[in-house]
């Protein structure tokens, strides 16, 4: 297969197939919460909140695929990848001090609220505020976007824009090289998939072909 490497963007970009069965399981159950994926975090001693907001949105504009949403014209979904302008607020802070009963019920809460993956960007952050050096981060992202391998990188990110916005900088990180968008279409090319009819003589094709004989009857 030719290597992935960034491509250019068609006007309605598609959704590879791991996103289209996702936004298929939401037109068949409905908007809910099932593919929510919570990362809660402890934060002790003080909090810079604007760098941490900061920070959150920078993470954002770094990975396309979390500023993606998926609306559908006639039935056909596309990405939309949203600008970073017209980004919605992108941490809330609710104050709980003295409440410490207060934490269980704002996780679930949190982690419960449902995305529609064809209107809301696919994370949110929550930030519960205990004491003023007590503080607990709630970041939940929808499957559509992200797995449980996905923790790591989003949370290195974060700590890497967080430090340098405590210091008054945007992050130094060099942009990435591919992006998930990019990931799609040399996916989709590689298998010779197309969401009407795959290629007769593509991958796809012939995976398909081997396990229809291989589940017959």
């Amino acid at each position: 297969p030719e290597p992935l490497r960034p491509r250019p963007r068609p006007a309605d970009l598609p959704l590879s197939p791991a996103q289209r069965r996702l936004w298929f399981l939401q037109q068949l159950h409905g908007i809910g919460a099932d593919y929510n994926i919570p990362f809660a975090a402890r934060l002790t001693g003080p909090l810079d909140v604007p760098a941490l907001r900061a920070a959150v949105t920078d993470v954002m504009i770094r990975h396309e695929a979390l500023r993606t949403v998926f609306p559908a014209t006639d039935g056909r979904p596309r990405q939309h990848i949203v600008e970073a302008s017209d980004l919605p607020p992108l941490l809330t802070v609710t104050d709980a001090t003295g409440a410490e009963g207060e934490l269980q019920r704002y996780i679930e809460e949190t982690a419960a609220a449902p995305f529609d993956v064809e209107r809301d960007v696919p994370l949110r952050a929550g930030l519960l505020r205990l004491a003023p050096d007590q503080h607990v981060i709630v970041l939940v992202v929808h499957h559509i976007a992200a797995d449980q391998w996905s923790a790591r990188p989003l949370l290195t990110d974060l700590a890497t824009a967080y430090a340098a916005r405590t210091g008054g900088d945007a992050p130094a990180w060099p942009p990435l090289p591919v992006q998930y968008a990019d990931f799609t279409l040399w996916q989709r090319e590689t298998l010779g998939w197309d969401d009407d009819a795959p290629d007769a003589d593509g991958v796809a094709a012939a995976q398909l072909d081997h396990w229809r004989a291989t589940l017959r009857d």
